[in-house]
């Protein structure tokens, strides 16, 4: 497999050279073939480059033959500025996988609306996932090599990992063993919600909700939404901007990711907890704290896939 990889906001590949060296060579023992976009190593401040920089090199990787898979190198808060120079006329007769989390949610939305033949997938970013250190990367890479290698119309079936974290310790280098917790999901009225899985990242789609790359939702989908390092207020003001956009009328259900470092500003409330005044008795049965977000080990989510999750036994099913 060839993945090219891009930074299309935080110029990681120049900020954390540790990690990014310790994610290609995890990525090589696995016999991947990595080709770099044309920004690695690259910084303009804040960024990798200028708007028009980081479209092309995207659209560098999506007219390169040998590319199958295109990867994100980690988030940021700016991939929604380069969203309306990325080359969906041709990708829509020359599809590819794209993968990433975070602020990439903006470029995979755009893909799953403007060329829905591609793949695409929420998941790893390749400095950010793959330059953790074992065994989480491992239990990453093991979700994500699942749902890459599977074929489509076939059924993979996922169970959350046992135990997770989100200490910030180990970016760079190795300090300690990190503390980890033990796995829980929770649901509101029902334990298990089928449907199609559309979303990602919620404070990235605020940067770009109202325009055409910003999914339609239907009575049959399951808005998918995970959120990290936010404290409640940014909380609310998000689930309350789905909210009065009608949202939350237009879905059969939401499937909440886990909030890593989430701040509840002294409230002792959870985002399930505000979600729930959010939503003020609105019948939208709700699963909490699933593992596709910014926890170590990730799961990998299919978007747009039809999927079954039972919080129970902390699985989901995807047909592919």
């Amino acid at each position: 497999m060839k993945i090219g990889f891009f930074s299309s906001s935080t110029p990681i590949t120049a900020l954390s050279p540790q990690r990014f060296a310790r994610a290609q060579d995890f990525l090589r023992s696995k016999q991947i073939e990595l080709v770099a976009g044309s920004l690695t190593g690259k910084q303009d401040h804040y960024r990798s480059g200028s708007i028009q920089k980081r479209a092309a090199e995207i659209n560098q990787l999506i007219h390169d033959p040998e590319v199958s898979v295109i990867m994100s190198t980690i988030g940021g808060t700016n991939t929604n500025a380069v969203l309306p120079y990325i080359d969906y006329e041709y990708l829509r007769s020359h599809p590819k996988t794209f993968v990433g989390y975070s602020d990439t949610t903006a470029l995979l939305l755009a893909i799953y609306t403007q060329a829905p033949n591609c793949r695409v997938l929420y998941g790893p970013a390749l400095v950010a996932a793959f330059g953790e250190f074992p065994p989480f990367v491992e239990q990453t890479w093991n979700y994500f090599q699942t749902m890459i290698d599977a074929s489509i119309d076939t059924k993979i079936a996922l169970t959350a990992p046992k135990f997770w974290t989100d200490e910030r310790a180990n970016w760079e280098s190795f300090e300690h063993f990190k503390t980890t917790h033990e796995n829980h999901w929770g649901y509101t009225t029902q334990p298990i919600l089928s449907g199609k899985v559309v979303g990602g990242n919620l404070d990235t789609m605020y940067g770009f909700m109202g325009a055409k790359y910003f999914p339609k939702f239907s009575s049959d989908d399951l808005l998918f939404i995970e959120d990290a390092e936010k404290d409640a207020a940014t909380v609310e003001k998000n689930f309350a901007m789905l909210k009065n956009a009608g949202v939350f009328d237009q879905v059969k259900g939401i499937i909440l990711g886990k909030h890593a470092l989430f701040d509840d500003r002294g409230t002792g409330r959870r985002p399930i907890d505000i979600l729930l005044e959010v939503l003020n008795g609105a019948d939208v049965p709700i699963i909490y704290d699933y593992d596709s977000c910014h926890t170590t080990p990730m799961m990998t989510t299919p978007i747009g896939a039809r999927a079954t999750f039972d919080a129970k036994k902390m699985t989901v099913e995807f047909e592919l």
